[in-house]
């Protein structure tokens, strides 16, 4: 059985509207991916390009075409060199292999440094369990559910239901957590696909389906950190932690924070200036005023109740110049909270993406 999550976008690139029009998302068996090339803003002919991936995947692998999904990521508005994809993938079935996710996690890389997977044996009481991910993204990072993709596979059996319910979890919990350039993609995709080939079956609001559901957690914000931390150009990661009592405020002013170019370019720089926080923030909360925010940087407090507050500046200063930074922002209220990961605005990013398409 499987799950399946996608972007948000307005603009859903051709192989995300076939998976959501023509497969069936519980039921996949199969996943064909192509690096390079998005197959976004493509029209009618790129819709037609996927399913030729499709089905040729389809048929180098022995299923109904409804059970294979497609996804792409890449330059956007390029049409797919369908002719060669096709001949690959069906030049490719004799390469299949029970440990091939190693090389799965290699060849879906585009701009990443390096491939980013897991792989891990989990013990539940029912039994012991495969479950192997892979990943790849680097810039156009945002996922609102960044060309994001994420492909997780396990041996144990899943209901449709239980499935579906653990991936999204999960995934608001990870990808739904990080931002590299605050850029929502047009080909998100995550899916995990479950084969019960190991004869252990996870059974809903059970103590199997609590620790698989822990390793599934673990292993996707493992890849989700990877991205970030390979996030184009990046030096630096930060994590913000907003805490309060409404839990919209608390999320747009962490993602505020996240995406801000100001707090990113200081992160790169190394430079404490939490003034860039408290103008994010503000930004995000509009119609708030005044407002009473609190400001931790690296556990220092910086800003108490939207006024500056003494600290010691060569000390932060030193604090901040790690590879990992923290930012804590305290709203007025309590109950709610939310942490963001990010990368820092570097001038590598300028680079990469002014010359991406060449």
């Amino acid at each position: 059985m499987s799950a399946a999550r996608f972007s948000r976008s307005g603009v859903l690139a051709a192989p995300v509207l076939l998976c959501q029009e023509r497969c069936r998302l519980d039921g996949l068996r199969a996943v064909v991916a192509n690096s390079g090339n998005a197959n976004a803003a493509t029209g009618r002919r790129g819709i037609d390009d996927a399913a030729r991936m499709q089905g040729a995947a389809a048929m180098a692998v022995g299923v109904a075409p409804e059970r294979v999904a497609v996804a792409s990521t890449g330059v956007i508005g390029v049409p797919l060199p369908a002719d060669p994809i096709t001949k690959g993938i069906l030049a490719a079935r004799g390469e299949l292999a029970s440990d091939g996710h190693e090389a799965f996690g290699e060849a879906i890389r585009t701009t990443d440094l390096f491939p980013k997977r897991v792989a891990i044996d989990v013990a539940l009481p029912s039994g012991r369990v495969r479950l192997t991910a892979q990943a790849k993204g680097a810039g156009m990072i945002s996922p609102a559910f960044a060309t994001m993709l994420c492909f997780v596979q396990t041996d144990a059996g899943l209901a449709p239901e239980t499935a579906d319910l653990l991936l999204g979890v999960c995934v608001k919990r990870s990808f739904d957590r990080v931002s590299v350039d605050g850029q929502l993609s047009t080909n998100d995709t995550a899916i995990l696909m479950a084969s019960g080939a190991s004869g252990v079956s996870v059974a809903p609001e059970s103590e199997d389906e609590l620790r698989f559901g822990e390793a599934l957690d673990a292993a996707l914000r493992r890849l989700a950190l990877l991205i970030v931390r390979d996030g184009e150009g990046a030096k630096r990661v930060g994590r913000v932690v907003v805490n309060g009592g409404h839990e919209p405020a608390v999320a747009t002013a962490a993602r505020a924070v996240a995406n801000s170019p100001l707090v990113k370019a200081a992160l790169h720089g190394g430079d404490p200036n939490w003034g860039r926080i408290a103008q994010a923030v503000g930004a995000a909360l509009p119609g708030t005023a005044p407002l009473p925010v609190d400001i931790w940087i690296e556990d220092v407090q910086v800003c108490a109740r939207g006024a500056a507050v003494p600290f010691d500046e060569p000390a932060l200063a030193q604090a901040v110049s790690g590879e990992e930074v923290e930012y804590t922002v305290g709203l007025p209220g309590e109950g709610a909270e939310t942490e963001v990961f990010f990368s820092d605005l570097s001038h590598d990013y300028v680079t990469v993406n002014a010359e991406y398409t060449t």
